[in-house]
């Protein structure tokens, strides 16, 4: 069984008591702002929205569209916010067309996703956002309790190994914040010439 496959069978066999846990806050409404003055425009995408706390946030203002790969947070989210939009799908592969939205916020849902594909991962995310896009990305720098990664994957990152993440997927990172344990990431997308030299170091030997 793969990461995702092992994360995603976790969070299905105790549904609701996760869902309990993510529906207590909403950290779109505890550190959003900044993610927030930077769009420039409304159109969101919540990668791995979970039972829908962001997108409760969100829909004060802004369209949003919710993705998550697991199917008993996608009907607590829809039970939650029933006029959202919500989609089933994998955030390595986004099932939405190039320069969809003007935002991608992805609160606790890429620490899920295996080393090896992270750059291809942010790339998806750099795909569907517009020229004037923004990103935030907030991942882990060391486990919360010693066993939460028997069940469920979790992929550690120092705030120096997310910035290079990010450039290397042509984004330019406005903001690396730590706090704790967690790590929150706003970027933009990179210039013409950010883009050329992000691509020319993927390519470097």
């Amino acid at each position: 069984m793969d990461e995702l496959s092992r994360t995603l069978e976790e969070y299905e066999s105790d549904a609701d008591a996760y869902v309990r846990k993510y529906c207590a806050e909403s950290v779109a409404a505890l550190y959003g702002d900044p993610f927030f003055d930077a769009l420039a425009g409304d159109r969101l995408l919540d990668v791995g929205c979970g039972p829908g706390s962001d997108v409760s946030t969100f829909d004060a203002g802004y369209d949003a569209v919710g993705l998550d790969l697991t199917a008993s947070f996608l009907r607590a989210a829809r039970d939650r916010e029933p006029t959202a939009p919500f989609v089933r799908g994998d955030m390595r592969d986004l099932p939405f067309e190039d320069g969809a939205f003007d935002g991608v916020w992805s609160s606790a849902s890429f620490l899920h996703v295996p080393r090896s594909d992270a750059t291809a991962t942010l790339r998806e995310f750099r795909r569907v956002l517009r020229p004037d896009g923004v990103v935030f990305c907030l991942v882990k720098r060391a486990p919360t309790t010693p066993d939460e990664s028997r069940d469920r994957h979790f992929e550690y990152y120092r705030p120096d190994e997310i910035r290079a993440l990010l450039e290397r997927a042509a984004f330019e990172p406005v903001r690396v914040e730590t706090e704790e344990n967690w790590i929150r990431a706003l970027a933009r997308v990179g210039t013409t010439e950010a883009t050329r030299t992000a691509g020319d170091l993927e390519r470097s030997p």
